[in-house]
């Protein structure tokens, strides 16, 4: 089950365009890459709660037969806390072992390795956590030997946490969970469930990902744009196709790590001084800067003498003539005016220009 039905307060003004769930990550919406995951690990019957612009999710995605996939929705009027929102779809869940991902998360996790040793160890319920350098961020596990949650810690002082081990929101489950679970009212798994069940003596068990293993939440802007930049590095092994079926995924890798899409025109005095991406047809005018990583969606224009530094762009948008804009999100459909300068910014379209393409973009 893949939890969607956040509303993705940390990533406005970003996410008053989209669902928390379709905000891109190399061009394709973090889900996307969630749902290839899975299939890669065998897992293809998913269901997923929504909550937050929910036709727009199920628009994307439909029945996931297009990724290979049979994905089910349960919309969820009002929000019970992540373990409500299993609890759910407790009909869906209650015949087998089953894994809960956090719809925020960019990973290669190996999945089908957690899921054994969860198995092995024949617990009721596990936790995949990782090592991290800032335990203040991050729900902190602490382990006996035989790796048994022993004690949790919601974000800590440094001074005071007593291991670096953090969830990743990332869980295995049997279906004996849901009876430890009231039937209604706001549940969640951090500060509810895997605690009782540590106070009850059951078995909950932490797994630690494998080294070397990518895990990111891109619930907040800075880490959604480190994410993007990671995927561009490869940092992150993706499951994308090399062309997806929206035609946003990196169509082809030039000589100076460009991933360039079709119908794409970079003209030829434009300065690409990193690693750039786009969707398709996009057009690079002359004398534009693009340095770090930038990523541009599908039908992006970048006028003349543009400079843009570590920036995402999504499509259908327009980055106007002279303009500066470094460590920047500039969301769909939207027009950056001329000679515009912005830095570490999330730029939307101006809501009181309504229009399909805006005159200007608000911060």
């Amino acid at each position: 089950m893949l939890l969607a039905a956040g509303v993705g307060s940390r990533l406005e003004p970003l996410t008053t365009q989209v669902p928390k769930p379709l905000v891109p990550v190399a061009n394709v919406p973090v889900m996307e890459h969630l749902l290839r995951l899975l299939k890669a690990h065998g897992i293809t019957e998913v269901c997923a709660n929504l909550h937050y612009l929910p036709e727009k999710i199920t628009d994307y995605f439909g029945t996931g037969e297009k990724l290979g996939i049979k994905l089910t929705f349960h919309f969820e009027e009002k929000l019970s806390g992540d373990a409500g929102g299993v609890r759910a779809m407790k009909e869906y869940l209650k015949d087998g072992t089953f894994i809960v991902v956090m719809g925020d998360l960019l990973t290669d996790a190996d999945l089908t390795g957690i899921i054994k040793q969860h198995k092995d160890k024949k617990a009721l319920a596990s936790i995949a956590i990782k090592k991290v350098d800032d335990v203040t961020r991050f729900g902190i596990v602490v382990r006996n030997e035989d790796g048994f949650i022993t004690e949790f810690q919601e974000k800590p002082k440094v001074e005071e946490a007593l291991s670096d081990l953090a969830s990743t929101g990332i869980y295995i489950l049997e279906p004996e969970v849901f009876s430890h679970m009231p039937e209604t009212g706001e549940f969640g798994f951090g500060r509810q469930l895997f605690p009782q069940l540590v106070a009850k003596g059951l078995p909950v068990l932490g797994i630690e990902m494998a080294k070397g293993t990518y895990w990111s939440d891109v619930g907040a802007i800075p880490q959604y744009l480190e994410s993007n930049f990671d995927a561009l590095d490869e940092n992150v092994k993706l499951h994308t196709n090399s062309q997806s079926e929206n035609g946003n995924a990196k169509a082809e890798e030039t000589a100076s790590g460009r991933f360039i899409g079709a119908g794409t025109k970079i003209d030829e005095t434009a300065r690409i001084d990193g690693i750039l991406m786009t969707g398709k047809n996009c057009v690079v005018a002359a004398n534009a800067k693009l340095s770090g990583h930038v990523i541009l969606g599908n039908d992006c224009i970048v006028e003349e003498g543009v400079w843009l530094s570590d920036c995402l762009v999504w499509g259908n948008s327009r980055i106007g003539k002279g303009s500066q804009l470094k460590n920047t999100v500039v969301a769909g459909n939207c027009t950056v005016k001329p000679h515009s300068q912005h830095e570490k910014a999330a730029l939307v379209p101006d809501p009181v220009v309504g229009k399909p393409l805006a005159s200007n973009c608000s911060k």
